[in-house]
C-alpha cells in the first residue's frame, strides 16, 4: 500500500498568508512526479499554529526520488519564481516530517 508523508510546519500568524500564497503559486512539479498520489495543505483552525502538508506516494522510493529531484531543485532556487534574486525568507519557523504506511483505507460508497 501507499505511504504518507506529513510535514508539520510551525507558521506564525503574520506568515500564514505568505505560506498559502507560496503553495498556491508552486510550480506543480509534485503532481507530475512518478508515484505521487495526493497533496493537501491543511490550515489550522484552533489549538495549534501548525499547518500540515499531506502527501501520499506509491512507495518510499517514489518519495525519495521526488525529494532528491524536483523538491530539492525548487528549494535551492531551481524552481524559484523569477530566478536570479535572493531566496525569500521561510514562512515557517519550524518543520517536522512524519511518515506513515497506509494499512487501511476507505472511500465513500457510491
Amino acid at each position: 500500500m501507499s505511504i504518507v508523508k506529513i510535514n508539520a510546519l510551525t507558521v506564525p500568524d503574520e506568515q500564514r498568508e505568505v505560506l498559502e500564497k507560496r503553495f498556491a503559486s508552486r510550480a506543480g512539479a509534485v503532481e507530475s512526479s512518478d508515484g505521487f498520489e495526493w497533496f493537501e495543505l491543511l490550515r489550522p483552525v484552533e489549538g495549534t499554529d501548525q499547518y500540515l502538508v499531506y502527501t501520499r506516494w506509491r512507495d518510499e522510493a517514489a518519495f525519495q526520488a521526488w525529494m532528491e529531484g524536483p523538491m530539492k531543485a525548487a528549494h535551492q532556487g531551481g524552481g524559484a519564481q523569477g530566478g536570479g534574486g535572493e531566496r525569500p525568507k521561510p514562512a515557517a519557523t519550524g518543520s517536522t516530517v512524519w511518515s506513515f504506511e497506509v494499512v487501511q483505507q476507505a472511500a465513500p460508497k457510491g
